[in-house]
């Protein structure tokens, strides 16, 4: 299907419906670039659409090409993108073409290693994703919405395609049904936006014979987008597409590399394995197995040992199908591990990469900085541990630290308070709470805030351990069973 289909002539027409959806309004385009193979192709199409164009027709509107940057992407892909999207500003400005390349990140409270290490959430599972919707759908929303605001409406063209699962095909699918107008689908996400998909139909092969077949306008090389694909499988074939009847490599995917919403990182693993100049990445693929995605015999991750017994608020919820409390964020002794052991990690990546990632940082200065706020205001931890695991780390001062003021308490402080408190985890915990509230509020004159403060902290560390909390979780359960059947009693009698 694909060597008979994608052939110059089948080109020619959609580069024809390009252009004519282009000019047919004055919307602006955003064009999702992730690196990949897809994104490439779409990309590739629009440039040669607009390229063949008059200069004051394809300037008369933007198109955007955005790439989100989670943070934690894999170093290779990202190193990929990065170069990728300064080559396309270079060359939209020597072609006189309205591509205008964006680099987006996750604010740094939604970063992975704040929300990870800073507040403690655990790694993401099926059940608990908390890391999609906040490093990669917000920035690009963010960023669509104020091209709408600002325009009015915004066209968002995207290298989805249906045969990438039956899911997606049926999402597609859907959408397509409301369309208003020709190529274009609400988008579900965003109002005042639609989408467009120009590939929708193209199978994997048709994509990397496209790809082959068609020089890259902004000068990466598409042979080198196919053998990055083909180092990233196990067993290190992605062979050419040349007809219907040979495989192609549409399978291999990238992502973050420290992704726990699967059970095996296949895509570092293979490249590791396939070429001894990406070894460096070891240390990485260890940390993401090792402290980040440790799982059971069942293939999920077994990390309640390292977490609290409580909730983030202080409540406790029991498992239905155990009894136990669901245990809440990583404790205190477990985001200093991972700090550290980042920190440690990002040292071997920093000494074994080639010469173009040498300044590659696993975790930037300013999520370092919001890690150590959240730690010391709101965590109460007065003994302000980050400075500390840094510069034994690193061996060099911590250069942020006049960042905060954390008070009169210090680390020989904490020491003290741990020594009285025992073994008492929760214990210290409200104790260390409550000095730091109150001396959070000294000069204050309105103190109805600081009885709230108080409070909270009173009620987070209600409990003695995990068993007294079950106890109570399941008193109060059965206590609230008797007041159901109670009420069901009611109304059955009136």
């Amino acid at each position: 299907m694909g060597s008979i289909r994608i052939n110059q002539e089948y080109l020619k027409g959609i580069r024809a419906r390009i252009q004519d959806l282009f000019l047919s309004d004055e919307i602006p385009w955003v064009v999702g670039y992730s690196g990949g193979k897809d994104s490439t192709a779409v990309l590739q199409l629009v440039w040669e659409a607009l390229s063949k164009l008059a200069p004051e027709q394809r300037n008369r509107k933007p198109v955007h090409v955005i790439s989100t940057d989670t943070l934690v992407e894999q170093p290779v892909v990202a190193a990929w993108v990065a170069e990728s999207l300064e080559l396309m500003r270079q060359a939209a400005k020597e072609q006189a073409m309205p591509i205008q390349p964006h680099r987006l990140t996750p604010r740094v409270e939604d970063s992975y290693w704040v929300n990870l290490i800073g507040r403690g959430y655990p790694a993401p599972r099926p059940m608990f994703r908390w890391c999609t919707s906040r490093l990669k759908i917000e920035p690009s929303n963010r960023f669509i919405l104020e091209v709408a605001q600002k325009h009015g409406q915004a066209i968002v063209v995207l290298g989805t395609r249906k045969a990438e699962s039956a899911a997606r095909a049926q999402t597609m699918e859907r959408y397509e049904k409301q369309r208003v107008r020709d190529l274009l689908s609400p988008n579900g996400s965003l109002p005042n936006s639609w989408v467009f998909t120009p590939i929708e139909d193209w199978s994997n092969d048709d994509v990397w014979l496209y790809l082959m077949q068609n020089p890259n306008p902004w000068g990466r090389s598409n042979k080198d987008l196919l053998t990055m694909y083909r180092g990233a499988t196990a067993d290190n074939e992605c062979p050419l597409v040349v007809d219907t009847s040979t495989p192609s490599c549409g399978s291999s995917r990238f992502g973050c590399w420290v992704c726990t919403l699967v059970t095996a990182d296949k895509s570092m693993e293979a490249m590791i394995q396939n070429d001894r100049e990406k070894e460096w990445m070891t240390p990485l693929l260890e940390f993401r197995n090792n402290e980040i995605g440790m799982l059971d015999e069942q293939g999920r991750i077994d990390d309640r040992h390292r977490r609290d017994f409580r909730r983030m608020d202080g409540t406790i919820k029991l498992n239905p199908r155990d009894g136990r409390p669901i245990p809440g964020p990583y404790t205190k002794r477990w985001r200093e591990h991972l700090l550290r052991r980042l920190l440690e990690v990002e040292n071997e990546v920093i000494r074994a990469a080639p010469p173009e990632l040498k300044n590659y940082r696993l975790i930037s200065d300013a999520e370092l900085r919001e890690i150590r706020r959240i730690w010391v205001e709101e965590k109460h931890e007065f003994d302000d541990a980050l400075p500390r695991i840094y510069e034994e780390v690193k061996g060099e001062p911590y250069p942020y630290m006049d960042d905060l003021d954390v008070g009169p308490f210090g680390r020989a402080e904490w020491d003290l308070l741990r020594e009285l408190c025992g073994d008492n985890e929760v214990f210290l915990e409200l104790q260390a709470s409550l000095l730091n509230v109150e001396q959070s509020v000294q000069g204050t004159t309105v103190r109805r805030a600081v009885v709230d403060k108080l409070e909270q902290a009173i009620k987070r560390c209600y409990f003695e351990d995990e068993t007294d909390a079950q106890q109570f979780a399941e008193k109060l359960q059965r206590v609230r069973g008797i007041e159901q059947l109670s009420l069901e009693h009611e109304f059955e009698s009136i």
